[in-house]
């Protein structure tokens, strides 16, 4: 089976406690670079033989060498700046340190100058017995949170200018990627969910944006990175509604944006939240075209209590109510760690909902 597996992840896990300690070091001036990336390089070699050993056949390392899952890769543009923070929702555990999600800004002309992913990648390749996969945000990262607002009006007093030279960055970063070996992708976007809170919805109103036309601006935005991709080069789009530390930053159901979400965006598969009622009801799902495939995150990845299988097949069945089971796949909501924090529980907590993800794949569709 080509990707996304019937038994799938979204791509960060818990650091280790070696990368954790000796990246505080690396940010210190106490150890270097060089040093840092050789402990990146042991632990992500111990976790990549753990996850296959698990049976899971999608593979990533855990996005080790990362901060935040967007910020690490989208700052290496030019143009880009990290700046400020933003307002977690009222259930949000506050860091001892006072931290709040840096934000994004276009301080000048975006482009690609360097290769972002590729040398991880690479040593992920290496590795592996199994389907690497990488995940990057999506480009709507760039724009969601600050609108028009956060970018700079002389580099781009036209915003068409604007989405073409981010599209221009993302396709070489993807085509660079796919000559070294790269052929499973996942962009990585919060905002698509967040269009479905009505809160998030009335911000980006206040803040001069049309949010029942940016489902259809950021369609236009994605298809113009991927379209035109090579025919083996699987893409998925993960849907997230915020994951910090067992929080999160939005809530509601896939109905506002559905139709444009599945029949717009030219990607292969869709990993969606479905771990709770943040996420609503599975009705959405009746817009997916036959040619597209659902890994429904019906496992936690921010609570440690287990789910029962019985439990999860359940709510698979839900789903097929709408769409044909041979297009879903089934994975945990979200990743387990989208910042260095990690969410709140145990290694051992969870590689056993990695297991658990992979048996229920083998006892729906008799394969993981």
């Amino acid at each position: 089976m080509n990707p996304p597996f019937r038994a799938d992840h979204v791509g960060s896990l818990l650091r280790t406690p070696a990368v954790k300690e000796n990246r505080l070091k690396w940010k210190k001036g106490e150890i270097s670079a060089e040093e840092l990336r050789a402990i990146e390089d042991a632990a992500i070699l111990e976790t990549v033989k753990k996850l296959e050993s698990t049976g899971m056949k999608s593979i990533t390392d855990g996005e080790f060498r990362r901060d935040y899952f967007h910020l690490d890769f989208l700052k290496e543009l030019a143009g880009v700046s990290v700046t400020g923070g933003i307002e977690a929702n009222p259930n949000a555990k506050v860091a001892e340190d006072g931290f709040k999600p840096p934000v994004l800004s276009v301080t000048g002309k975006l482009k690609h100058v360097k290769d972002i992913q590729v040398d991880d990648f690479n040593y992920l390749k290496s590795i592996v017995t199994q389907t690497p996969k990488v995940t990057i945000p999506s480009p709507t990262m760039i724009h969601f949170r600050g609108g028009r607002k956060s970018i700079d009006i002389n580099s781009y007093p036209d915003m068409d200018e604007f989405f073409h030279d981010l599209a221009t960055a993302y396709r070489e970063e993807i085509d660079h990627l796919y000559k070294s070996g790269l052929r499973y992708l996942q962009l990585d976007d919060t905002n698509l969910a967040y269009l479905c809170d009505p809160k998030m919805r009335a911000a980006a109103a206040e803040r001069g944006e049309d949010p029942n036309a940016l489902p259809r601006t950021y369609a236009a935005l994605i298809n113009s990175v991927i379209d035109g991709r090579p025919k083996d080069l699987t893409v998925g789009i993960h849907l997230c509604r915020g994951n910090y530390r067992s929080t999160w930053f939005a809530e509601g159901g896939y109905e506002p944006v559905a139709e444009i979400l599945f029949n717009e965006i030219n990607v292969d598969a869709y990993f969606l939240e479905y771990d709770d009622e943040r996420s609503g009801d599975f009705a959405p799902l009746r817009f997916v075209p036959a040619n597209k495939n659902v890994v429904l995150g019906i496992v936690s990845s921010k609570y440690k209590e287990l789910e029962q299988i019985d439990d999860l097949c359940k709510r698979i069945d839900e789903a097929a109510q709408y769409m044909p089971l041979e297009n879903m796949c089934v994975s945990p909501q979200c990743g387990f760690s989208s910042t260095h924090h990690g969410n709140d529980m145990t290694h051992h907590d969870q590689w056993r909902k990695i297991e658990l993800v992979v048996n229920t794949a083998i006892k729906v569709w008799g394969e993981a």
